[in-house]
């Protein structure tokens, strides 16, 4: 494999910011911003506006959309 073509894989902490929520995990994706974390390491640290723990369909919050509404218009029961 010839390491000058692949971008650098090292940890990175994804931060939820509307959960709260943070996560470490493998990434090409690198910030100017760090976070020490649990274990006393200092990692770069991406902010996301949405994640599993956010998110309405993850989460099991999502609304009945359409289908449920259009059922007695169709006289399916």
């Amino acid at each position: 494999m010839q390491q000058d073509k692949h971008p650098s894989y090292h940890p990175v902490v994804f931060r939820d910011r509307s959960a709260g929520y943070a996560f470490l995990t493998r990434s090409t994706a690198s910030s100017e911003q760090t976070i020490q974390w649990d274990d006393g390491e200092t990692y770069p640290v991406i902010d996301v506006e949405i994640s599993a723990e956010s998110h309405p369909f993850f989460t099991g919050k999502a609304r009945a959309g359409a289908p449920s509404r259009m059922l007695p218009t169709h006289g399916r029961s």
